[in-house]
């Protein structure tokens, strides 16, 4: 006998409500069949998942071990059925989108907008990474449809290149930067403070590298991990950041510039195998979008004092 779906999702339910009474009551069964069917699933796998309290339930050591496994089986189930739907063409289901923290704020939402007037059936459930090996590694593992990110090195699956993001320099509207009034050279701003992001972050990782090309390390005044927040926290006048520049928005009244060399990655949008017609639609609103759109930080670009 093999565990099944339906015991690994009372299984999560359980341990999700807390007790087996409200975990029935949630899932529209008796309490004793509940009951017999985790006792089943506990025989299954070789002995309990569970301690039964008087006020509730506590995961054993194997409850603890068996339930991420549980939950990833049923998030794969899911994305399956889904998967299905959209292969046979049935305008419904739900795609799920793999991206970067900073990627989710700038590159998609007009994307998303413009594909789900097509789709509007079609869920969306973006997995958020802040770094690009973890969103590689989740796409790896099966729990996204689709990735949208810096283009991955030797990806088996298909990949399309939708252009270079460029990075900017951001600061209070007082800010008195080095260079001209669109350019700044990084070396010259070896002394200024800096918001900088929190580690493990692909964009610390990419203030670093850039720092470090022009020859110095940068003092970090405050960390954050959201590319928005290290907008505001720099418009405040904390100090300088360095972001993409699809993150700053159109009312925008700090300073900016284009770093000096410049910072850039490739976005890429890619799957594990050939995309069903609604993902390859969505793919294509991404590249859309982009090439739609390709002034927009040298539109934000203003001078300072």
């Amino acid at each position: 006998m093999s565990v099944s779906l339906r015991q690994l999702e009372y299984f999560v339910t359980v341990v999700d409500e807390g007790s087996f009474t409200t975990a029935a009551a949630k899932l529209h069964v008796s309490q004793p069949g509940l009951s017999h069917q985790i006792q089943a699933l506990e025989r299954m796998l070789g002995g309990p998942l569970l301690e039964r309290l008087p006020r509730g339930v506590r995961l054993t050591p194997a409850g603890r071990t068996a339930l991420p496994h549980a939950r990833a089986s049923l998030a794969h189930a899911e994305r399956a059925a889904s998967a299905a739907q959209r292969a046979s063409g049935v305008d419904a289901g739900e795609l799920h989108v793999g991206t970067l923290y900073s990627i989710s704020v700038g590159v998609l939402p007009a994307a998303l907008r413009a594909w789900r007037r097509t789709y509007p059936d079609v869920q969306v459930r973006l997995v958020e990474f802040r770094h690009t090996n973890d969103l590689i590694a989740a796409m790896d593992a099966g729990r996204a449809d689709v990735a949208v990110g810096p283009t991955p090195p030797d990806w088996d699956g298909p990949v399309r290149e939708i252009g270079a993001e460029q990075f900017v320099l951001a600061a209070a509207p007082e800010a008195a930067l080095p260079g001209t009034a669109t350019s700044a050279p990084l070396a010259e701003l070896a002394d200024h403070d800096w918001v900088h992001f929190t580690q493990p972050s692909g964009l610390a990782e990419i203030l670093d590298s850039a720092c470090a090309r022009a020859g110095f390390t940068p003092r970090a005044a405050v960390r954050t991990e959201q590319a928005p927040s290290a907008l505001n926290l720099a418009r405040s006048g904390l100090g300088v950041t360095l972001l993409p520049g699809n993150c700053v928005p159109a009312a925008f009244d700090g300073t900016l510039r284009h770093p000096d060399p410049p910072v850039q990655r490739m976005l890429s949008v890619y799957t594990r195998v050939r995309p069903d017609p609604i993902t390859a639609a969505f793919v294509d609103a991404i590249c859309h979008h982009w090439m739609a759109t390709p002034g927009h930080v040298s539109a934000l670009l203003k001078p300072g004092p």
